[in-house]
């Protein structure tokens, strides 16, 4: 059986698409809307409580009986600077005079790494998801057993071959081959590292050769033409994101999809400004605050994010959406406004066509 029919028939989906996690865009409705439609719909519960994740698991497995997958995040904790993160807040002052409000004392890290995460195993274990994946690195071996052994498929984001040998080592069931070009957080295991900033295809070919798991292609794919080039490259399927952040099933607000729409889509940057993980969004404001030359580094993630989330929740109650997160990647001026179901169908009718 090669890699495209294991793949489907592992995973449980009719189709060899996947659409991405993305953690706060992806809903419950957005999710099932694919799976119904023959894909792998997902959640990302990276910046979710344990009971938030819950809930939305149990919202998607009622409104599908098909397969979904849920995206965990398994970043190494922050590095705590006191000094760094004072730095960082003094710098954006001027951000948060502009929002009316006074820098907050002090950041926090928002959000709980699945490796230190026993609760949120043990409600996965509970729910147990068709498909688990993980991004900015994998879990300890107990974790990964665990859940396999609850019939669970598992999957991990991979920027590197070196990152996909951990992965294949690590016993994983597939490998999301996440290019330079994809919008959102890049996947890569160590900030620190040198990030080669492989392209998806070319990422594809070399995993091709390296590798005899599953593997999915990420990154600038947006419709059926896009598919069939990383399916002959080597891809046993594809996982599109920017692509569904249009759909009305999307959580994405009236600004990021206005954005989407506009002259501002042309350029995006991969950045840590925001979050303090290089991630990739359309240019605005903060990002080109944040990288003036003069700017010092910004707090470790998730901890920037702290400080990003509370200025642009202030701006925005001002109307200003200058400050946001609004992830999309290269392919973004081709995102279309469609039902998650008839895009779906779309790209598989240009896929074959």
């Amino acid at each position: 059986m090669n890699s495209h029919n294991s793949f489907l028939k592992r995973s449980g989906i009719r189709y060899p698409i996947v659409q991405a996690p993305m953690a706060g865009v992806s809903t419950p409705q957005l999710a099932a809307s694919v799976t119904n439609a023959g894909g792998l719909g997902s959640l990302g519960i990276g910046a979710s409580s344990p009971a938030q994740a819950r809930e939305m698991i149990k919202q998607t497995q009622a409104l599908t009986t098909g397969p979904f997958n849920v995206n965990v995040f398994c970043h190494q904790p922050a590095r705590r600077d006191p000094a760094r993160e004072a730095n960082w807040l003094k710098y954006l002052a001027p951000l948060f005079a502009e929002a009316g409000v006074e820098p907050p004392d002090s950041l926090s890290e928002i959000y709980t790494s699945f490796v230190e995460d026993a609760e949120t195993l043990e409600m996965l274990l509970e729910l147990k998801p068709a498909v688990v994946s993980f991004h900015f690195g994998i879990p300890s071996p107990e974790y990964i057993s665990a859940l396999q052994g609850a019939g669970v498929y598992t999957m991990a984001t991979a920027t590197s071959p070196g990152e996909a040998a951990q992965i294949e080592a690590a016993g994983i069931d597939a490998i999301v081959a996440q290019g330079i070009e994809a919008g959102g957080h890049r996947g890569t295991f160590n900030t620190k590292a040198t990030d080669e900033g492989l392209s998806t295809l070319a990422l594809v070919r070399l995993l091709s050769h390296q590798t005899t798991l599953p593997i999915v292609a990420a990154g600038a794919i947006m419709d059926g033409f896009a598919m069939k080039a990383a399916m002959a490259s080597g891809a046993a399927a594809v996982q599109l994101g920017t692509a569904f952040v249009l759909c009305p099933e999307s959580a994405a607000n009236d600004a990021y999809r206005a954005a989407l729409k506009s002259e501002r889509v042309k350029q995006t940057r991969l950045t840590k400004v925001l979050s303090g993980r290089p991630a990739r969004g359309m240019v605005n404001r903060l990002i080109s605050f944040g990288e003036a030359k003069d700017s010092p580094p910004p707090a470790d993630y998730p901890v920037a994010y702290d400080a990003a989330k509370y200025l642009n929740g202030a701006a925005s109650r001002l109307g200003n959406h200058e400050f946001a997160a609004q992830w999309a990647g290269q392919g973004a001026p081709l995102a279309r406004e469609l039902p998650a179901a008839d895009l779906v169908a779309l790209i598989l009718e240009e896929w074959v066509s």
